[in-house]
Order: C-alpha cells, then structure tokens, then sequence
C-alpha cells in the first residue's frame, strides 16, 4: 500500500460558489467559514459565494482560497481521511501547513490576508507580469531566461509548462527569445504582480514581520515546501522558508517528484479546480489522481 499526499491548490483557482455545499450542509464547513468572517472582519460567504470582483483581488483571494480549502480539508480530517504528506501550490502551501498541524487553522487564514495585501501592495500596478512558457523544458528556459536581467521562473509546475516572472518588459523580452528558441506558445498571465520574483522580496520580509506572532508548531506529518522541494519535519525551518517562498520559485514538479519517490501513490487535490490534478497526471501516469472540491466527491475517497 502506498503513501497518499493531500495537495492544495494555489491563486487562480479561485471560483465563485467554492465550498458553498460545505458551508451549506455541514457544522464543520460553515464554522471555518463563519470563523474567517469573524476574524478578517468581511463576511466570507458574501466573497465565496456570491458574485464580486473582490474574488479575483489578491488581498482577498488568498484568504477566499485557504477559507474554502481548509473548510473541505477540516470535513474529510472529521471523515476520518487523513493524509501521509501534504504540499500545496505556493498559496495552497499554508492549507499543506495547516493539515500538517504546523499552524492552526486560524492562523493559516489570518496569515493569507496577510500575505495577499502584501503581495498586492509590493509592485504597482503594470510594473510587472507573469507568462506561462509551453513546449520547453526547464533548462532551455534558463538557458534562455538566465543572462535577461529583471526576470525569472515563477513556477516549474509540470513538463512543458512553466512561467516565468518579473518587470513586464524583461517578460516580454524574454517571450520573444522563448519563441525563437522554440517554445510553443507563451500566454501572458491576467496577475496583478510579478510573484514568485525578486521584486517581491520585501514583501516577503514584511510576511516575516507578521510571522513572528504566529505559533509555529513541529509537522505531525512531513510536508514539502516549495522552495526547496523536499520534506519539512522541524518546526524552526518554517518560517525561513514562508519567507524566501514568496521571492522564490516554486518548485511543483520537482515536489511531485520527490513525494512519488518517496512512496506516494495517490494524490488528492483538495480545493477548487483541476489544476494540480492536472500536472500531476502530466508528472507521472503511474500515479492516482482524485480532486475534492464538491461534498460529492468524498464518495471518490471511499
């Protein structure tokens, strides 16, 4: 028998009605939701559920995401599932955290807010931008990436997709040489910063600021982090590594990878989306792959 690791997905997955049937028809789910309302002082069913364009806005984004994930993961922990690792997709990483026990659910929603005013805040607006980069892999991206100043990897998310980071002129600069150096196509990303790059390194130093009142606790079970893409198991290594994260590049298919070798042969993706189910099929076929974002789809788990 195998390992099984719940993953967490990360910004951009966001969709209106994510958790809605988990708040709806469950103690569990609407007491995460109602909780996020009372600590962040907005009504987090109203960003959820209903239509807004907050939802879509870094600063509540964050928060939105890890309410509804945490609300899914808290239902399937009183299910009795209960995973052997976790990791999740730079935001997603603080749901990982939280189903790890590393910090409470409380604060893993407290320190998203955070994190997304921050992030938000760090660049203005147009300054930077993000692509998607199909068709290469990572080290003829670097190759090509490297020697252009003010840009970088974002995300190695899977084989033949990764994205890139940083002043939107360095992006483009870099998208016309990708393409011909032979990248299939390059999708300009609808963000509202430059993540993942060297331009948010102060605001990973402010998240370190607001991280000194969070209790870190040691993983009960190891996760992965992404900047380094192997397992954490003490509690002193968290908060470096929430730092550099922020700045740094995630490393997803390297995480899937290092899980896979070490045992993990199912993968449930717990949150709104398809998205990491996605790569992790383009990872490894030999893996099996579920998704968790309806009560319905417990049934899967069974």
């Amino acid at each position: 028998m195998g390992k099984t690791a719940f993953i967490f997905p990360g910004q951009g997955a966001q969709v209106c009605g994510m958790g809605q049937d988990f708040y709806e028809q469950t103690k569990t789910g609407k007491e995460i939701f109602d909780r996020a309302t009372e600590l962040l002082g907005f009504s987090m069913p109203e960003l959820c559920f209903e239509k807004n364009d907050r939802l879509d806005i870094t600063e509540y984004t964050q928060a939105a995401m890890v309410t509804a994930s945490t609300a899914m993961l808290k239902v399937m922990e009183e299910q009795g599932f209960r995973p052997d690792v976790t990791a999740g997709l730079s935001l997603g990483e603080y749901c990982a955290l939280a189903a790890a026990g590393v910090m409470s659910e409380d604060d893993a929603i407290r320190t998203v807010r955070q994190r997304g005013i921050l992030m938000q805040e760090a660049v203005p607006a147009g300054i930077g931008g993000m692509s998607a980069v199909l068709g290469m892999n990572a080290e003829q991206i670097n190759a090509v990436v490297d020697p252009i100043a003010n840009v970088q990897v974002a995300n190695y998310n899977c084989p033949g997709q990764i994205v890139i980071s940083g002043l939107k002129e360095a992006v483009e600069e870099a998208a016309e040489k990708l393409k011909e150096a032979g990248a299939r196509r390059i999708i300009p990303l609808n963000v509202s910063g430059p993540f993942h790059s060297y331009l948010l390194e102060e605001a990973g130093k402010k998240l370190g600021e607001f991280l000194e009142q969070v209790e870190i606790h040691r993983p009960e079970i190891p996760y992965v982090a992404n900047v380094t893409a192997q397992y954490v198991t003490e509690a002193d290594e968290v908060k470096p590594l929430l730092i550099r994260q922020v700045s740094s590049s995630v490393r997803w298919q390297q995480s899937v990878e290092y899980m896979i070798a070490d045992g993990v042969d199912r993968f449930v993706e717990i949150g709104p989306g398809k998205t990491l189910a996605g790569f992790v099929k383009k990872i490894s076929r030999d893996v099996t792959v579920l998704n968790i974002e309806k009560l319905d789809d417990l049934e899967k788990l069974k």
